[in-house]
């Protein structure tokens, strides 16, 4: 990642390994990297040099901290840099440098200026970022935690799921209540039965709060316990705390925790036995009757309060605090309507504005998703994706909060009340914007979010015009009885792929298919929806085709462009790019990294060269059953168009 000789420098750190730290030669760092996982993030440092150089200094104060203090664990600050370390305990302290070299190495595969990096080891993880996320335990690339399952078996495998499974519910309840955050043990066969030894590790990172520790590990043993039926070791990892179970000793019997007295802690009460004297019963009776009372209570209050508790990763902001930040929820501060709901202009107290939306939640079915969904897409961060920023809730209705983007939606600047307002340049940077965020989306962050409703009024402006893709994930969030929305299907038709609209088949390439769609509006300054009449009758996609095969492509580009800001080559180059976008059947489609490629080279073939596909209508016939052709596509898109709404 660091460029010239910040990589060099750190190289010969490295290599002085061996003389800075003197252990026994014998040792096991435990550098396996968990699901070979390693997440990069945003790329936006101007002053790439003097950020590595920062990066550099925050790496060499971690390492100093771990060998000079003989430490486990180690955070470090420089300017827009904030940088954690957390070695499992077992760890020598030649190992935990030895793991922490490994990971900084790894780091170095992230593209120049990377503003984000998490790497996990069995021994260890190291993360760096652009802002404060000590007391987290989730992240951008992971969200919660996620699991890695061993592919062999245990000796009696039934018999070490019970042993394993006692071993990792005690460290549940054990490791939180401990200073540091860490606890080893291991368990004897339970029952006697013979079987296997289990050995078991848990950790959260010391500056997290005990609560978070307990949610954190609570998320993990979620993930782990899928693996016991099967394995004989398992793993459940993530920003803030990691799980591990195995039949197998991979830290020594000296290095075992002794958690006793903090299982104890939660039996005692249970041991005791009770002094029943009449004063204490009648006290007793007139508590419950009390406590039953605040139990109605807080039952009546429950289909408003569902959501009131932490959403990891998420700010829970008063629902009364929105209702004065947006006057009520005014009709003079809605900014849009969409899909999923109105969407309100608010001043907070602090004076920060933001977008507020307001989903209506009809089935009560689906509440018990909204905290992990929100708590997945609120760690999706991206320069070209909106940023959720927390939510709120009041009986059947929720509120999701947003960043404010002053330069309202593209449909706007493209045919809307603001049209023309955009130059050639701008509208290619929107176009690839567009596409990093769809790419991010899709193959970057831990699972895959196919948005689903693509379109130009989902894409956001900053006040640089610089893209930001609105709504992803909340098609997830929505109930299937949502009003004006199909079972199973979420979108605008006019930008739907056919499969979808026709078939429900839902692919990635449903939005590649929405974004071919996007780019044609882009250059074109036309609705896909819209009708144009003279000389014959015809739909955008239709009239792009039938341009692009006569040679014609100039004809589509919107009049109020200044023919001297682009190139013929250039907006055909484009418009191949939507056209491929526009395909079927599916699978022909290129991905959203490919078209990240497409739209950053001048390559005026690059098209060709990715796989050999088509970039003619008469080629994309010869390509696809002889039961369907472009003409039957084309006009099954055209035909749901009418329905649009729009």
């Amino acid at each position: 990642m660091a460029a010239g000789s910040g990589r060099w420098w750190w190289l010969a750190v490295v290599m002085l390994v061996v003389v800075s730290v003197s252990e026994p030669a014998f040792s096991d760092p435990q550098t396996n990297q968990i699901g070979n996982h390693l997440g990069c993030g945003p790329y936006h440092i101007t002053d790439v040099p003097d950020y590595n150089r920062k990066l550099n200094l925050s790496f060499a104060d971690l390492r100093n901290q771990l060998s000079s203090a003989n430490k486990r664990f180690a955070t470090s600050n420089q300017p827009a840099v904030y940088a954690m370390v957390q070695c499992r305990k077992y760890l020598s302290t030649a190992d935990c440098v030895a793991c922490f070299d490994a990971a900084v190495l790894v780091t170095r595969n992230c593209s120049n200026a990377t503003t984000y990096a998490i790497v996990i080891f069995d021994g260890c993880f190291l993360r760096y970022q652009e802002s404060y996320f000590y007391d987290q335990i989730t992240d951008r690339i992971t969200g919660g935690t996620y699991r890695v399952c061993g592919k062999r078996t245990a000796s009696k495998q039934d018999i070490f799921n019970e042993t394993a499974q006692e071993l990792l519910n005690e460290l549940l309840v054990a490791t939180p209540r401990i200073n540091g955050f860490y606890a080893a043990a291991k368990e004897p066969p339970s029952g006697g039965g013979g079987g296997a030894t289990g050995y078991a590790v848990a950790q959260c990172a010391e500056t997290v709060s005990q609560s978070s520790c307990e949610d954190c590990l609570s998320l993990a043993y979620n993930n782990i316990k899928d693996c016991l039926p099967n394995s004989a070791d398992g793993r459940a990892v993530g920003a803030g705390c990691f799980l591990r179970y195995s039949d197998t000793a991979f830290f020594a019997d000296n290095q075992t925790t002794d958690i006793a007295p903090f299982l104890e802690r939660e039996s005692s009460s249970r041991k005791k036995k009770p002094i029943l004297l009449a004063g204490v019963v009648g006290t007793v009776v007139i508590i419950l009757v009390l406590a039953a009372l605040f139990l109605w209570y807080l039952q009546s209050r429950k289909q408003n309060a569902w959501i009131r508790g932490n959403i990891l990763g998420a700010k829970s902001y008063i629902y009364k605090d929105l209702k004065a930040a947006t006057n009520d929820f005014s009709e003079k501060n809605i900014l849009g309507k969409g899909s999923f709901g109105d969407v309100y202009k608010g001043t907070l107290q602090s004076g920060d504005v933001v977008a507020v939306k307001k989903l209506t939640i009809i089935s009560s079915r689906e509440k018990a998703n909204f905290e992990t969904e929100i708590s997945l897409i609120t760690n999706v961060n991206h320069p070209n994706l909106i940023r959720l920023l927390g939510y709120s809730s009041n009986g059947k209705v929720l509120i999701l909060v947003y960043e404010y983007m002053p330069n309202a939606s593209l449909d706007r600047y493209i045919y809307g009340e603001k049209r023309g307002m955009l130059n050639w340049k701008q509208r290619v940077d929107i176009i690839l914007g567009t596409a990093r965020g769809l790419a991010y989306l899709h193959e970057q962050f831990d699972v895959c979010i196919i948005h689903r409703d693509i379109k130009s009024s989902n894409i956001l402006l900053d006040d640089e015009f610089q893209p930001k893709i609105a709504d992803f994930g909340l098609a997830r969030l929505l109930p299937e009885n949502n009003s004006h929305l199909t079972t199973k299907f979420a979108g605008t038709l006019g930008y739907t792929a056919p499969e979808y609209a026709i078939h429900g088949h839902l692919s990635e390439k449903v939005d590649i298919y929405s974004f071919g769609i996007v780019i044609l509006e882009i250059i074109s300054g036309r609705r896909s929806s819209d009708i144009k009449i003279e000389p014959v009758t015809e739909y955008l996609l239709e009239q792009a085709w039938k341009l692009y095969e006569n040679d014609q492509h100039l004809r589509l580009v919107d009049n109020n462009l200044d023919s001297n800001e682009y190139e013929a080559e250039e907006v055909k180059r484009m418009l191949e790019i939507a056209l491929v976008c526009t395909q079927s059947p599916s699978n022909i489609r290129p991905s959203m990294s490919e078209l990240v490629v497409m739209l950053s080279s001048n390559d005026a073939s690059i098209i060709q060269k990715l796989q050999n596909r088509p970039t003619t209508i008469t080629d994309f016939n010869k390509r696809i059953p002889t039961t369907t052709n472009t003409s039957r596509l084309t006009n099954a898109t055209i035909s749901f168009s009418h329905f649009s709404g729009r």
